[in-house]
């Protein structure tokens, strides 16, 4: 099983009200050399100003990004590529991201690859060190943009930190 950092951006809390806008996954290996990006037309006439600011495009940009089908399928056959047997999802906020590309995969391809579980880095850090109130954040090396890529690239960094310097027990097959 290979573990994949996924971050999404959105102009609203929830799918099919409002839009995925984007996304980013990385491959969590120890050369991070591999992403996907994925930029998606809204699919909804609803969306919140605030939320769709904080990833850095504009309404109208958003209007001509890729189709989220072809996208969502471009999605799937780079996971196949780059999985070695049933890919896991791992985000910093799983509730919300996972919610999102589990929604798209099922609405646009009719599976989620993922299947039916997420696991969140911030609780994985939080039982590693014995402390609910501690933060995983400052691990990361690449700054957190709101790029989806540069973020899940910043968690996988700091899932691998976990991993190599704090004895966090993880398969990355």
């Amino acid at each position: 099983m290979s573990a994949f950092m996924i971050d999404i951006e959105s102009d609203g809390p929830i799918p099919g009200d409002y839009s995925m806008i984007s996304f980013g996954a990385v491959l969590v290996n120890d050369e991070l050399d591999k992403s996907f990006y994925g930029k998606l037309r809204p699919i909804s006439e609803n969306w919140i100003p605030d939320a769709l600011a904080v990833s850095g495009f504009s309404r109208e940009e958003c209007l001509g990004f890729d189709d989220p089908k072809s996208v969502m399928e471009s999605f799937s056959i780079w996971l196949k590529e780059n999985s070695n047997g049933k890919p896991l999802f791992y985000s910093d906020n799983n509730g919300f991201d996972w919610q999102f590309i589990n929604w798209y995969f099922y609405h646009f391809t009719g599976n989620n690859p993922f299947g039916f579980s997420s696991t969140n880095i911030g609780s994985l850090y939080k039982g590693l060190v014995g402390d609910t109130f501690k933060n995983f954040k400052h691990l990361r090396k690449t700054k957190h943009t709101h790029n989806p890529v540069d973020d899940a690239m910043g968690n996988a960094e700091a899932l691998l930190h976990m991993k190599n310097e704090m004895g966090l027990k993880i398969s990355l097959k």
